[in-house]
């Protein structure tokens, strides 16, 4: 049977910077600049969604006074990671993604109105589709050769009353990014085999 490597179409060195050597982060350090921020969203764009809705927002937390309100949402076993981090992004879905609808899908909106009418569709609609963009997130950290440490283990609702308190985004996850430092690996833990987990019918 064929690796991953030999069936991948870009570099193997890439493929091990992105997927098979890639490991959670818990500790960090150097920086992240601006346009490196901006990069990491410009290639997460690209990422097919549902009728190309997008409805992902990255909210970049730098400012002291904010990661301090971020860090008091955290549970405590993830406070010190997000501290150290050079960079952390809060990652939510627009609770209004269905009224972007001409911004995203210009010349085609008969499916609006089915969202319209159905607010629970919508927002389940904006939640998996955001989630699915934020692998694609963390795949472009990996590929402008940071480590993230994609975290849930938070009170989000106070991270909605801090940072989203009009309630036009709902987060669901945040994303510490930067350098890995010294220490930042704990033990590999083991991945499931493709006989495990997979099937053909």
């Amino acid at each position: 049977m064929t690796t991953a490597h030999e069936e991948a179409v870009i570099d193997p060195a890439a493929v091990d910077a992105i997927f098979a050597q890639a490991r959670t982060a818990n500790s960090f350090t150097g920086q992240v600049t601006d346009e490196q921020a901006q990069a990491i969203y410009e290639l997460t764009k690209f990422g097919p969604t549902a009728f190309n809705s997008q409805p992902l927002r990255v909210t970049y937390v730098r400012s002291d006074e904010a990661r301090a309100t971020l860090v008091d949402a955290l549970m405590p076993g993830n406070r010190a990671k997000t501290a150290s981090a050079p960079l952390v992004a809060i990652l939510s879905y627009d609770t209004d993604w269905a009224g972007q609808w001409d911004n995203f899908l210009p010349g085609y909106n008969a499916p609006k109105a089915m969202y319209d009418a159905n607010p629970e569709l919508a927002a389940a609609t904006g939640n998996n589709n955001a989630h699915l963009q934020a692998g694609y997130f963390i795949l472009a950290v990996r590929s402008l050769g940071f480590a993230a440490g994609p975290m849930t283990g938070a009170d989000f609702g106070a991270i909605d009353a801090a940072f989203f308190p009009n309630g036009d985004q709902k987060s669901f996850l945040m994303v510490n990014i930067g350098q890995p430092a010294e220490d930042a690996w704990g033990e590999a833990k083991p991945k499931f085999a493709y006989e495990d987990v997979v099937r053909t019918v």
